[in-house]
């Protein structure tokens, strides 16, 4: 545990970690809550709720570049000041106004989102050196966690109390006020050196950089192709009643793997990790029943968060610190995609073939990504040092 007392002896870290966790519980709780508005209040159709969602989703992936090169350009207060202001705005009215504007409305305030999670990142980055750095991510990545468990459920127990009216109001206005306790806080998003100049796009987008956005996508999409097989296997073995407490236990796996992860002296490539997670998922695929999908899913979770925090670490050592707004803003975007992938890609294979067809898709698509980029990156990395030889002698 001596890496984590280390990190946790940083007050910039500890507060930028309960930041976070305080900062994404009302994300994660109006996720949800949009989709049992639709339903529930305004008598849409599921059909009605997933395209909102959708919608949102793409939203939200497509501001996280331009939003991050802002923060790179310009700062945390100057970037955030006009997602306070049009999230306060769009949110006032949308929960009161019928689907059409809704999903105006939501769809505009998703293009402004205020960057919780590259501000989080980024500030956890910029308050580390480079051999705490994994620990703290690790920590970072288990607040993410945290917030996903407790947001969904805050957010259904309080619409099952109010409406979903008042409740998505409520939501979206504690969303609101987290981003004015940001800009009030405001972490510090660069290093204490001196001041850092924005870099250039091309100094850092390159194929290294693609490779691990890709990476991260396909990590993502095993995960989310994965969760949509829990519900298929649960409903295969007759044990819906049994879906939470499976799933609580392969997110169990996730925290401790992730916590293990981030206390080792080295890190490990994040392709590797990409192509044991499509490894680890392979045992899912022969489970007979929720006790043996439990115990398969807790070994496979345990590569899930490792996977995610070797991803982001990389990230921070090949992108410099005064482009990591916008690079963190591409990655995000790219886990974002990757979800909707892996939904898609697992729920064909499911009408195909049955939940095991999901987990050998989720694991296929990990296991093969995972060793092709790995071999890609290799390759090029190897053709560079050639190149660097050759121009010394």
């Amino acid at each position: 545990m001596r890496s984590y007392r280390e990190v946790l002896a940083n007050s910039a870290v500890r507060n930028v970690l309960l930041l976070g966790v305080l900062v994404r519980i009302p994300f994660f709780a109006g996720s949800v809550l949009l989709a049992l508005h639709v339903v529930q209040t305004l008598h849409g159709s599921y059909g009605q709720a997933g395209a909102l969602s959708s919608i949102v989703t793409l939203c939200v992936a497509a501001s996280g570049p331009w939003r991050g090169r802002m923060l790179d350009r310009f700062g945390l207060r100057r970037t955030i000041l006009p997602s306070i202001v049009v999230g306060a705005v769009c949110w006032s009215i949308a929960p009161f106004v019928g689907y059409t504007a809704l999903l105006v409305l939501a769809a505009v305030a998703g293009l402004f989102d205020i960057p919780i999670f590259t501000v989080v990142r980024q500030a956890v980055i910029a308050a580390t050196s480079e051999q705490t750095r994994q620990p703290a991510l690790a920590l970072e990545s288990v607040s993410v966690e945290m917030a996903f468990m407790v947001g969904p459920v805050l957010g259904i127990a309080a619409a099952t109390a109010w409406s979903t009216t008042l409740t998505l109001f409520g939501m979206q206005m504690a969303l609101v006020l987290a981003g004015v306790f940001v800009w009030v806080r405001n972490p510090p998003l660069r290093s204490d050196k001196a001041e850092v100049a924005t870099v250039r796009r091309r100094e850092w987008f390159r194929l290294e950089f693609i490779a691990l956005c890709l990476g991260a996508s396909v990590a993502i999409a095993v995960l989310a192709g994965s969760e949509l097989t829990f519900v298929s296997a649960m409903r295969e073995f007759g044990a819906q009643r049994w879906l939470g407490v499976v799933m609580a236990v392969w997110g169990f796996g996730s925290l401790v793997g992730g916590l293990v992860y981030g206390a080792l002296h080295r890190s490990i490539s994040t392709y590797v990790l990409l192509a044991g997670l499509g490894a680890v998922t392979i045992p899912m695929c022969f489970a007979v029943g929720p006790l043996s999908l439990g115990f398969t899913g807790l070994i496979a979770g345990a590569l899930c968060a490792p996977t995610l925090v070797a991803s982001v670490a990389q990230l921070s050592r090949i992108v410099p610190e005064g482009g990591r707004g916008e690079a963190i803003g591409w990655h995000g975007a790219a886990m974002t995609l990757g979800n909707g992938i892996g939904t898609s890609l697992c729920g064909v294979a499911i009408d195909a073939g049955g939940f095991p067809a999901g987990f050998a898709a989720a694991s296929a698509l990990g296991l093969g990504l995972g060793i092709g980029l790995a071999s890609l990156v290799t390759v090029v990395q190897r053709i560079d040092r050639v190149g660097q030889q050759a121009g010394a002698r």
